[in-house]
């Protein structure tokens, strides 16, 4: 367990700036990166915390503000029925290429940043579960852990609701962690049998974990929390990355 320091760098992208919170183990050595992409509503507290937790445990975490385009830097939208109807209006909104481009300025900024080894993974939580997904096609991503990824069996991310990120799975080089609630109306039954036929055919390496619980489980304000359920969560998730980011 390390202690952290907490920072944001703003990072260039052709869409404008985005702002990346770091949360970086205190000290002189160098830590493996994991970009871990946010909720519909940005960093919020539990994104937050979340993002230390796993600072506390040997990474250098980077969490970039993934509607840097349409939302002052900083923008944090609340728990509520106007935040999630503008998160999700914005998750349709962002064009797809624009969430590539974010995916390659973090890898070629964290490969240069002092304080990493080069080696990279990505971690997500709904929206940036898939955003995580979609990162590793980037040959800079060594991992991806997604927890409850939404809108990759619909194909339905970004403008005009229609990406390739399920298509293209077969030629994702990175190892893969997926953990899902069964409870979930945002990723029904079929739609995890659809993604899990498509790894099977595909013939990637691929963990698949799904737990009696609703969507948001891991985050720790509201009714949907379970925390006995994130902490075998997390358990996972260091083991994974352990084994990936060697």
């Amino acid at each position: 367990m390390a202690t952290l320091t907490e920072g944001f760098t703003d990072l260039t992208t052709t869409r404008g700036a985005m702002r990346v919170h770091t949360f970086t183990p205190t000290g002189e050595g160098k830590y493996p990166a994991v970009i871990f992409f946010s909720e519909i509503f940005q960093v919020t507290g539990p994104i937050r915390r979340m993002a230390a937790a796993l600072a506390g445990e040997g990474c250098l975490v980077a969490v970039p503000e993934v509607y840097h385009e349409f939302e002052p830097l900083g923008c944090v939208l609340a728990y509520d029925q106007a935040g999630s109807d503008r998160g999700n209006e914005l998750k349709f909104t962002k064009e797809l290429d624009s969430y590539d481009e974010d995916v390659d300025v973090l890898v070629k900024w964290l490969q240069a940043h002092e304080s990493c080894t080069g080696k990279i993974a990505s971690h997500g939580v709904c929206l940036g579960g898939h955003l995580s997904l979609r990162s590793g096609f980037h040959d800079g991503i060594s991992a991806v852990a997604c927890f409850y990824p939404t809108d990759v069996h619909s194909a339905t991310l970004g403008a005009g609701k229609s990406d390739d990120t399920l298509k293209r799975i077969g030629d994702l080089d990175a190892r893969m962690l997926f953990v899902w609630g069964r409870q979930d109306p945002h990723i029904p039954r079929e739609g995890r049998e659809l993604i899990h036929a498509r790894l099977e055919e595909s013939g990637r390496h691929f963990e698949w974990h799904e737990f009696n619980a609703a969507h948001a489980f891991l985050r720790d304000e509201g009714p949907r929390y379970n925390p006995a359920l994130a902490r075998i969560c997390m358990a996972m998730l260091l083991q994974f990355l352990g084994e990936a980011l060697k």
